[in-house]
């Protein structure tokens, strides 16, 4: 999950050779292999290390065994992760001089797990820092930093604190984060810098970006390779934002029929772009297609013929004449100067075909000067196929949902993508293992029609053994795109995905089934064990437009994450707006990984409440599993200690707290010196909005044991608080593992 912390080294060095990723992976080759006595030899190593990728057509058992041998007197002499890892960068370092290893010095590379051999882009960088010096200069906060030198590693020691990654996300998609759940003090310790990431991470998950794979610890760290990656996605996200027929109707314009207006729709915004490159150089006479934004532009004629077409005034003749490809790239971007679109690329970088800078910068020309007409009939009627609100957000909030279970198809539009059954699959297999027959399945691109429909015929025939409301469904009816069984299936879908998290949370508590009313009570109960009389009926109490519930809950799970002075009353709609804000950007840098909207809140949308209660109770359970798991005393009920073997303590970002992930090394302890709180750990409600002040040593009431928190849950409830079988249009996540909460 987004606020994992991480497998830590005591050698600052040795940290530095891997990511998380790759020290993950080798700490659970390292405990595969530990004996019943919980100790590795050197013996032990030879078999593993010959089946590894890395080396496993570069050495044999004997040969690991000779080079160990070298460093170490007895094979029966014990090693620590350390250790393993130092042998690791050995045999790597061997397997370089290893005669006979040129001609597969390429797979190596592709193998092999430093860090060193993550290479980046100076280019990219180069590219993005001006990105950031043009829009973030004027930032009240970052502007003591900038502008960034390209030339140097400012950029990712500037991102080390969390500050200027979250201010980026708002950049490209504005008001994504309130900056007030921001923790922007000169010095901040290591638990805010923690949540500053924790709320980076799934504020980027929110926006579409892929964050697989990437955890806080990373960017704590300053992961070149990771930090480029994910700025990458966050710029692209903001270049590429107009490029849909919502923003941008003019779009219609690129196709001829009506009928084809939809299959619009449903493309990727890169595709879009590129649809549209093509349309003008149609009109230009270009007569080959570009179908990438690497090779099909390195010889700089695509550009040429575009940038004539859009700006004629401006276009060079002796362009198209000039024969060296550099010389004709330095004269493409003269061109694009004179229209003032922004340089995100060198002459060499044209040649060379890097994908993610010609992506940017055909993207900026695509703004800086469309060049689509504006015929008023066919712009009527984009306007009039537009979704409205309700569904228009509930499908973002699936679409981004779906993305983030880190399944191999992305989805770029819910009603386009869903239409071949196969997206809907491979959700289907994600959250339910084991439920699909894939041998019955057919993969995209699928020409046969009644192949798209065997698809969602198998979606339905599952979705019926979930138990979902299906009646009167077949899979005819999603291969048409109806909208409004789309959405209903979906909800079903992530509701199902969303209780069967917090069941496996409570198997210790008989395996008891959490139903909708479950979810009600724990949040009730939770926000009275404080001292706090506010209540909900159900999920769609109008009294939650204010958003003060949440605060309390969110306050309840963990005291010192709310602001109580930025809190307002929620009386007019604008307070409302506030306190909404301010609640998803304080349960995101929690960790809560949440797809909804301020006015999902404002307005009440039962369903989207529901998520939110849901993941802030996944969040809580969570803590406590983990604290059980981490706790060296004895339980009450046996006697025996809950640590599990190999287990130590790591924190949780949000809270200061110990918690647990097996076999990771222990970070600094307080006495090394980190703080487990912040001075301001319980930050007094504001007198103007109603509250009682409490000072930072008072607490709230004591919260429910855990165990007893959870067992409370087991009522005799089994009828739902929402109606699955109601479809109307108001209907309405894989960081790092299976199990980190999408809702």
């Amino acid at each position: 999950m987004s606020s994992y912390v991480g497998v830590l080294v005591s050698d600052q060095w040795l940290q530095s050779q891997f990511t998380q990723v790759e020290l993950r992976s080798l700490k659970s080759k390292f405990v595969s292999i530990k004996n019943q006595n919980g100790k590795v030899t050197v013996a032990d190593l030879p078999p593993v290390m010959a089946k590894l990728k890395a080396f496993s057509t570069m050495f044999t058992e004997e040969d690991i065994k000779g080079i160990l041998a070298e460093s170490y007197a007895g094979a029966g002499d014990e090693i620590d992760f350390e250790a393993f890892l130092r042998a690791y960068i050995n045999l790597q370092g061997r397997a370089t001089t290893k005669p006979g290893s040129a001609k597969n010095s390429s797979s190596f590379l592709k193998a092999s797990t430093t860090t060193l051999l993550h290479t980046i882009s100076e280019s990219e960088k180069a590219s993005y820092v001006a990105h950031i010096n043009s829009y973030l200069g004027d930032d009240p906060f970052l502007k003591q930093f900038l502008p960034l030198d390209p030339t140097t590693n400012d950029l990712f020691d500037l991102a080390k604190d969390g500050v200027l990654l979250c201010k980026l996300i708002n950049i490209a998609v504005p008001g994504t984060i309130d900056e007030r759940a921001i923790n922007t003090k000169r010095v901040i310790n290591p638990w805010e810098r923690n949540e500053n990431h924790t709320l980076c991470l799934n504020s980027a998950k929110a926006i579409g970006c892929t964050v697989v794979n990437i955890g806080t610890q990373d960017l704590v760290e300053g992961r070149p390779h990771l930090i480029l990656g994910l700025i990458s996605q966050i710029i692209k996200i903001q270049l590429l934002a107009d490029l849909n027929l919502k923003k941008t109707p003019q779009l219609v314009e690129l196709v001829e029929d009506n009928s084809d207006v939809e299959e619009l729709m449903g493309l990727a915004p890169e595709k879009v772009l590129l649809k549209w490159m093509n349309y003008h150089l149609k009109k230009a006479g270009y007569e080959k297609p570009v179908t990438n934004f690497s090779s099909d532009l390195k010889d700089g004629k695509a550009y040429t013929y575009l940038l004539n077409v859009l700006a004629p005034e401006h276009c060079n003749p002796a362009t198209l004449d000039m024969k060296d490809p550099t010389e004709r790239a330095k004269l493409v971007l003269d061109h694009a100067e004179r229209m003032d679109c922004k340089r995100y690329l060198s002459p060499k970088d044209i040649v060379e075909g890097s994908a993610n800078l010609n992506l940017a910068f055909v993207a900026q020309v695509f703004h800086q000067r469309s060049g689509l007409t504006t015929d008023s009939k066919k712009i009527s009627f984009a306007e009039m196929i537009t979704d409205d609100v309700q569904t228009s957000r509930e499908e973002r909030c699936f679409r981004l949902w779906i993305n983030s279970l880190g399944i191999a198809t992305y989805c770029n539009n819910v009603f386009e993508d869903v239409r071949n059954g196969w997206l809907l699959l491979e959700v289907l297999d994600k959250v339910s293992p084991g439920s699909v027959d894939w041998k019955q399945a057919s993969k995209p691109p699928i020409k046969m029609p009644f192949r798209k429909v065997e698809n969602c015929n198998q979606v339905i025939k599952i979705g019926k053994q979930l138990k979902f409301s299906l009646v009167n469904v077949a899979g005819n009816d999603f291969v048409q795109g109806n909208k409004k069984l789309i959405l209903a299936f979906l909800w079903q879908l992530m509701r199902f995905n969303m209780l069967q998290l917090l069941k496996n949370l409570r198997s210790r508590s008989q395996g008891k089934e959490i139903t909708d009313v479950g979810i009600l009570k724990w949040a009730n109960d939770k926000v009275k064990s404080t001292g706090r009389t506010s209540q909900m009926e159900s999920f769609k109490d109008k009294s939650l437009s204010n958003g003060l519930f949440f605060l309390e809950l969110l306050s309840s799970v963990e005291p010192r994450v709310v602001n109580w002075n930025l809190v307002t009353k929620g009386e007019s709609d604008e307070e409302k707006r506030l306190n909404a804000t301010y609640i998803i950007s304080v349960a995101r840098k929690l960790g809560c990984s949440i797809f909804l909207l301020p006015e999902d809140i404002m307005e009440v949308n039962q369903k989207m409440i529901l998520t939110l209660t849901a993941s802030i109770m996944y969040w809580s359970l969570q803590q406590q599993v983990e604290e059980a798991e981490s706790s060296p005393l004895p339980s009450p009920t046996n006697g025996h200690s809950t640590t599990s073997p190999d287990a130590s303590p790591v924190p949780s970002p949000a809270n200061g707290r110990s918690t647990t992930t097996r076999d990771a090394s222990p970070i600094p302890s307080p006495a090394n010196g980190y703080r487990t709180t912040t001075p301001d750990a319980s930050l007094a409600p504001s007198p103007a909005n109603g509250y009682s002040s409490t000072t930072p040593d008072a607490s709230p009431a004591p919260s429910v044991s855990g165990e007893d928190e959870i067992s409370s849950l087991s009522g005799d409830v089994s009828n739902l608080t929402i109606d699955d079988a109601a479809s109307d249009t108001t209907m309405s996540s894989q960081v790092e593992n299976a199990d980190t909460p999408v809702v």
